[in-house]
């Protein structure tokens, strides 16, 4: 059910899929900065303008939109990763890294990957993260043909990376040659 404040023109009427889209980016915002425990569906619902009642009907727990959130961002770090590699013919493995860190611009993605990796003393939670994180490394093995060291290389850079952006510390990222 959306809602309208008087006087205001009411919303859009969106579909059940944009509904649950926006539910999820609202999710990620609100997980990002508060936790798994601390994070409130209340005010997901709020900020999308829905009931609480209505978000336990699409995702049925808080664990489950919270799992929806991460896989969102992990999704969407995959799918970055693949038009990387798929559109070089150079280097894949420096193509995934250089699109990587245009990621530093989604500070709230990269806070609920960390947030979704604090979360893992729950069970479930982190038997989803880790299927999603393992299943990030073979991809970047199999689109880059890169050794298993070289992946675990690019994983170490990529937590730095992800690490020194959410903390502001730009200095961090400096690459010297060897």
């Amino acid at each position: 059910m959306t809602r309208s404040t008087p006087g205001s023109t009411p919303p859009a009427r969106q579909s059940g899929e944009e509904r649950r889209a926006a539910v999820i980016e609202a999710a990620i915002e609100e997980f990002a900065g508060r936790g798994y425990a601390g994070g409130s569906t209340e005010t997901i619902a709020r900020r999308v303008g829905i009931s609480q009642p209505y978000v336990f009907r699409l995702f049925g727990t808080k664990r489950e939109l919270f799992l929806a959130a991460v896989d969102a961002v992990f999704s969407h770090v995959q799918r970055v990763f693949t038009v990387a590699a798929q559109s070089t013919q150079g280097d894949k493995m420096d193509a995934m890294g250089l699109a990587y860190e245009g990621l530093r611009s989604r500070r709230h993605e990269l806070l609920l990957l960390l947030q979704a990796f604090s979360a893992s003393g729950e069970d479930e939670i982190r038997q989803e993260v880790r299927r999603r994180y393992r299943a990030l490394f073979e991809e970047v093995r199999a689109l880059s043909g890169a050794s298993h060291t070289q992946v675990q290389n690019f994983f170490a850079s990529g937590m730095l990376i992800t690490i020194a952006s959410v903390l502001d510390l730009p200095e961090l990222l400096v690459w010297e040659d060897p």
